[in-house]
Order: structure tokens, then sequence, then C-alpha cells
């Protein structure tokens, strides 16, 4: 059965850091909030972290808006976590699950989520920095754990795992939300809603082929598949000599 975009239950969030798309997107009701990364901000050519962030924050102020920490060391990451903060109250703050020398954040999470700060526990990737993270965030503020499902499949390594994992912790601890990141194609939109992720989050070039979810069958994809190819050939210009060909014979 065919499913639709009204029918999905998943949380749609948007993954970027263009202002100008975050605001276009934000202008459809089913998108719920926003991703960024220091990676998406590099992409968009931002400097002035703070002035960005609480320009977007003012531009959409009614959708969950995730930004992220860029220190490496752990008393600068708390004190950036607590600045990005006070940004707005749809703000979460990511934070990556270790610094670039494998030292985990859980007890900054916890310490964090217990005072009242949202995080998105970011960077995801193993079943066991599923459970640690879940237990580290359970019983403080809103909070999310981003697993990074697509990444893992780009190198053959199955994710089902992680993702089942985050979310039957989650669904036994009230404050905790399930990210599929690293979303690759429309067909994980599907998989996440399947699996009961509570929110995935998309490039706009994917969230956009949704409104098409169960407007063709798979006999009509391959009608249209077929004649694709007819028009190209024609265009093309493509020719074979089989008159040529059939006196040769």
């Amino acid at each position: 059965m065919s499913v639709t975009l009204d029918a999905l239950k998943v949380k749609l969030f948007t993954d970027g850091a263009d202002k100008a798309q975050i605001v276009d997107m934000a202008r459809h009701a089913h998108i719920a909030g926003f991703t960024t990364n220091p990676s998406l901000l590099r992409k968009a050519g931002v400097s002035d972290y703070e002035a960005y962030a609480r320009d977007l924050v003012a531009a959409v102020p009614d959708r969950h808006i995730s930004f992220e920490v860029f220190s490496d060391e752990i008393p600068e990451m708390r004190a950036q976590a607590r600045v990005i903060a006070t940004w707005g109250e749809n703000v979460h703050v990511k934070l990556p699950v270790s610094t670039t020398s494998g030292e985990t954040l859980y007890e900054l999470v916890r310490d964090l989520t217990q005072d009242g700060v949202k995080v998105n526990l970011t960077a995801i990737f193993a079943t066991e920095q599923v459970e640690a993270g879940v237990a580290a965030l359970a019983g403080g503020a809103p909070s999310c754990i981003s697993v990074f499902a697509g990444r893992l499949a780009d190198l053959g390594i199955d994710y089902v795992p992680a993702v089942a994992k985050a979310v039957e912790l989650s669904r036994q601890t009230a404050n905790v939300e399930v990210i599929w990141a690293s979303t690759r194609e429309v067909w994980n939109v599907i998989e996440a809603d399947r699996m009961g992720c509570h929110i995935i989050t998309a490039p706009a070039d994917v969230l956009k082929k949704l409104p098409a979810l169960g407007s063709k069958t798979a006999m009509e994809l391959s009608l249209d598949a077929v004649k694709a190819f007819r028009v190209d050939a024609l265009a093309a210009g493509l020719t074979l000599d089989l008159a040529g060909r059939a006196a040769a014979e």
C-alpha cells in the first residue's frame, strides 16, 4: 500500500543552514523544524554565528531549530551550550557524542539537560552510544538523539539495530525523541516512519519530493520510464543502420 504525506506520523525537519531556504521551507505546515551543523554553516558562508542564529530564530520563531557547539574542549563546549540555549525557546543545542579525541560527553549532556538546556545529542552511530546517550538525556529537558543512519548505510553498515534501539529506549523515556539523521532518499522517510522514529531530518531537495508520495503506481512509473527513454532517444538522434546490416547478412 502506498504512503501519502498526510499519513506520515514522523515529524519532518529540514537539514540545512541557508536562511532563504529555511524561510521558504517554513512556509510549509508539514515542516516541523530545522537542524544545522558547522559543516552546513560553512557551506552557507556563516561567519557571525550568533547574529546569524538570532536572525534565523526571529524569522522562524515557532519551529524547533538545532544549533551546534563547535569547540573541542569540554569546558568551552559547556559555555557555548549555555550561550546557544539563550537564543530562543525553540532552540536545541547540538552536542556531539564525543570530542575529536574520543572523550565522551555524556556527563556534560546530563548536566545541561538536568539544568533545563534542550539538547540534540548528535553523531550517534553505535548501539552502545544510543544506550549511554538516552541514559544521559533521561529525566532532563526535552531533548533529541540523532542516529546517523545514512552515513552507516554509505559504508554498508546495517543501521537498523542502532535506530531500533534508540526508538525502544526513547519510548521508555518521556523527554527524549529520536531523530533519523543523514537522510539520503525519500524511502528513508518511509523507513523512519515505520520504525517509529519521532523525527527525520533531511535536505530540502528530499523533503520537496514528499508531496508526490502515493501519486503513482509502480506500473505507471514503469510506463513513464519507457516514455522517457523514447523521448531521449529521439532527442539524441540515435540511429542504427538495420537495412545495411540485413543486406550484409
